[in-house]
């Protein structure tokens, strides 16, 4: 297990990638080497500009899976499943490679800093921009920048300074992220698929106020939009929360973010502009990650979601909401340096049946949040009625060796997940079932 003084500096390093460096730190995941050097003969030049170009980066993987169904739904699709959607379907769900240059608070002074990364794949089909790149594609397959961000480090006000970081961004909510290297399997919660954003324009901060706590603040365009037509409002959104870093003795970390703003499309709200400008949604999420020993970590991750006005508008003028709450818990044991298991449990309570769906067509979601009409076959809706509760366990083991010959990392990660409507409902397998069984996994090597 990595030294806690190694995972104090990682969470503290930036919070465009808090979340996705806690998840790595639960579940243990053994160390890679590091990435390709793009300029490393100019690490010991007299010039201030070779020794800031020493320090890009360049990595790349590529990740791919299958999650098998033997009920053999129709359309052929796994209900409530982004990632692996396609039942009994080998993916290509990413190809991806990233220009960096990191800051790093821990040095103190004034760093300016970028990220670049581009990805292919079918996980692209939910993470694109309104205004940048939805909309380009109409295949499963489907090209994204995923980060293209500016990043500062300013030494002011505390010891640990101001980070900054401007442009395309990685959402920071959750514990769940993209990148399949910072999560122990290859699907992932309804609470990381409906009840926290993806991706936005924008300006993140997070603030080093001591070495125990850290405040995060944020403005965006909203979830998934850009600027003038191609923002589905005329509303910002924006975020604030905080760190706690190595509380009980190093051990615990908890993070707590939330955010506020419209985010419905003026285009589908039955209330129109006036509905989508005026509709605030509220975002929620916490979550601790504790250090049993040098084997065993725990993580909880409790979300609540409000929309004020997703469910419409009643005959009086007033908003319906519509909201949805759920608890994930992880487990991770570390077998041996090469072998982990890992366990995610979770209750996800979708109170209007908004939240939920299934996604057919290859822009449909995007279709979704831009407001534009898909035909009628491109969603296969959640069931009717006055609520779901949704039931979630996932038992799986990642197998990461240490290959050497510049393989910064690769992965096997096999998972058996059990779905089921704890009220009875029947959203799984075409709408044949109340429950739903799936097996498979995933593999990602990168360089």
């Amino acid at each position: 297990m990595k030294k806690m003084g190694m995972r104090r500096a990682l969470l503290r390093s930036g919070v465009g990638f808090a979340a996705a460096l806690t998840v790595g730190l639960v579940f243990d995941l053994p160390t890679a080497h590091a990435q390709v050097s793009v300029f490393k003969s100019m690490e010991k030049s007299d010039s201030d500009m070779a020794r800031w170009l020493s320090g890009i980066t360049l990595t790349g993987q590529i990740e791919g899976g299958i999650m098998a169904n033997p009920a053999r739904p129709q359309p052929g699709y796994n209900f409530g499943d982004f990632f692996a959607d396609h039942a009994n379907q080998v993916q290509l769900n990413q190809a991806e490679f990233t220009l960096q240059k990191a800051i790093d608070p821990s040095k103190g002074g004034y760093q300016i800093g970028f990220t670049l990364e581009g990805m292919y794949g079918s996980d692209a089909r939910y993470y694109q921009l309104l205004g940048v790149s939805a909309h380009e594609w109409n295949a499963r397959y489907q090209l994204i920048p995923a980060q293209a961000h500016a990043d500062v480090h300013l030494p002011w006000a505390t010891k640990g300074g101001l980070d900054m970081h401007a442009g395309i961004l990685q959402a920071p909510m959750g514990v769940e992220t993209l990148d399949p290297t910072t999560r122990p399997f290859y699907t992932i919660a309804y609470t990381s698929e409906y009840s926290v954003p993806f991706q936005h324009i924008g300006a993140m901060f997070n603030w080093h106020v001591t070495d125990m706590v850290d405040v995060t603040f944020g403005i965006d365009t909203g979830n998934q939009t850009s600027f003038g037509r191609s923002d589905n409002n005329n509303a910002p959104a924006g975020y604030f929360g905080f760190n706690l870093n190595g509380l009980a003795h190093g051990k615990l970390n908890i993070i707590e973010l939330s955010r506020v703003g419209p985010e419905n499309s003026r285009y589908s709200s039955a209330g129109g502009r006036y509905e989508a400008d005026h509709a605030e949604r509220f975002w929620n999420d916490i979550n601790a990650t504790y250090a049993v020993n040098d084997r065993l970590t725990l993580t909880g991750e409790f979300n609540y979601i409000h929309d004020e006005g997703l469910n419409g508008i009643r005959s009086n003028g007033d908003f319906k909401a519509a909201d949805a709450e759920s608890f994930v818990s992880f487990l991770s044991y570390r077998i041996n340096k090469v072998l982990t298991f890992n366990y995610r449990g979770e209750i996800y309570r979708d109170n209007n049946n908004l939240m939920v769906s299934t996604f057919i067509g290859n822009n449909a979601y995007m279709d979704g949040i831009s407001g534009r009409s898909s035909p009628g076959d491109a969603l296969m809706p959640g069931p009717t009625g006055h609520g779901t509760t949704y039931g979630e366990m996932t038992l799986g083991v990642t197998y990461k060796p240490d290959l050497g010959h510049h393989v910064r990392v690769f992965m096997l990660r096999p998972e058996i997940r059990f779905d089921r409507s704890l009220n009875d409902t029947t959203p799984f397998n075409g709408g044949r079932n109340n429950g739903m069984f799936t097996f498979g996994g995933d593999a990602v090597i990168g360089f």
